[in-house]
């Protein structure tokens, strides 16, 4: 999904170009038909994610009044300076996971600062809390900082790489975490079932990915090649099957140009799952709860299948939070703890996000006033070469 969602924002970073093609057709005609049903398709989906947010956040409202606001708070302020804790080593996880994006680039990134780097990541993780869709807003709005220092099918085939292998790497404690469950919790027979389906269809999606690397199968592009055969999507996949076919070629020929960069890729990422490991035992351990680092393994693997879960719910608002209460009663711990190491990791998402934010104004406004000062140079030397040339005359 990651790699998809990184192929995907090409069309993004041509929005500009189509706000104007829509603005001439304003100019010169009334819109278009289609264009009429795309802003109603648009309104469409646009109001479902509303609601479904809205739902979300009543569901996380209604589990805090359940559990009773006054023992979450007494919870909260059991993990107390833990929260400055979390916050600093969700920062350490964010520069790992910058550490392993730039590593996945193929071309030259001298001109790719360190800053532009981490506030792209925090922008995108941001952005992927809000589901597929927000996925999708943040790969276009972390590639969209590069446009100035690498070319745009290394920018894309370095997030496939990076996501491809963050997948991969979040797939294997999926895993492992369901079968460390089925094998210690007592589980009802049905959710066996389920956990055994989910575990068999994440291992075929690791096989398949893998047999694709091996042969070199352009699966991507030849998705989107199958979508453009649909009606009325075989010109927009036109002008982007070039650009999708270097991002694949680079993706696939990555291991082999590229071992020691991929490997760091790989270990990066599994890095940055151990961090996130580590956050569920420091919250957990401050609440006061005997739980081993094994034991935070298996909650964040079952984490990671409620995160798959709500993926469509933007912001996961309720059901990542009901989750983790749920996870928290399989492993004997207070549902009511389990609800405050979900607010507790909001709380960190919610630092950094802002973080990006800051960051990403900061650097739009130094971008703009490097732009302004390259047009005033412009206009200056267009003007002296023209008092040059009269004074020639």
């Amino acid at each position: 999904m990651s790699a998809a969602n990184s192929i995907i924002e090409c069309a993004l970073l041509d929005a500009p170009q189509t706000n104007m093609d829509k603005g001439a057709n304003r100019r010169g005609r009334l819109a278009p038909k289609g264009g009429i049903t795309r802003r109603l398709r648009f309104l469409f989906r646009f109001s479902l994610r509303l609601i479904a947010a809205l739902l979300g956040v009543g569901l996380l409202g209604y589990l805090i009044l359940r559990a009773g606001p006054h023992v979450v708070w007494k919870q909260l302020h059991a993990v107390g300076w833990g929260v400055v804790v979390i916050i600093m080593l969700g920062g350490v996880s964010q520069l790992v996971k910058t550490c392993a994006w730039r590593q996945a680039f193929s071309c030259d990134i001298a001109r790719l600062s360190w800053r532009r780097s981490f506030a792209g990541q925090l922008i995108s993780d941001g952005m992927g809390q809000f589901g597929v869709a927000g996925k999708v807003i943040g790969e276009g709005m972390r590639i969209s900082l590069l446009r100035y220092a690498v070319p745009l099918p290394n920018a894309l085939s370095a997030g496939a790489i990076d996501g491809g292998l963050h997948t991969f790497t979040a797939v294997l404690v999926t895993v492992s975490g369901i079968m460390a469950t089925l094998l210690l919790a007592p589980l009802p027979s049905a959710w066996r079932a389920y956990a055994l389906l989910l575990v068999a269809g994440l291992i075929a999606v690791v096989i398949v990915a893998g047999v694709a690397l091996t042969k070199r199968w352009h699966l991507i592009g030849n998705a989107i090649r199958a979508v453009g055969r649909l009606p009325g999507l075989g010109k927009w996949v036109t002008g982007k099957q070039s650009i999708i076919d270097s991002a694949e070629d680079n993706l696939l020929s990555f291991q082999d140009e590229a071992p020691a960069a991929f490997w760091a890729t790989l270990l990066l990422n599994l890095l940055w799952h151990v961090l996130t490991v580590l956050e569920v035992f420091i919250i957990l351990r401050f609440m006061g709860a005997r739980i081993a680092l094994g034991g935070a393994f298996v909650v964040e693997g079952l984490t990671k299948v409620i995160n798959l879960v709500g993926a469509f719910n933007p912001g996961n608002f309720g059901t990542y939070e009901g989750g983790n209460m749920l996870i928290a009663k399989i492993f004997g711990v207070t549902s009511t703890a389990g609800l405050t190491l979900a607010l507790c990791r909001r709380v960190r998402i919610l630092f950094w996000s802002g973080v990006g934010v800051l960051s990403l104004a900061v650097i739009k406004r130094a971008d703009e006033a490097r732009l302004n000062a390259s047009e005033a140079a412009s206009v200056g030397g267009a003007g002296m070469l023209s008092v040059e040339t009269q004074n020639g005359d």
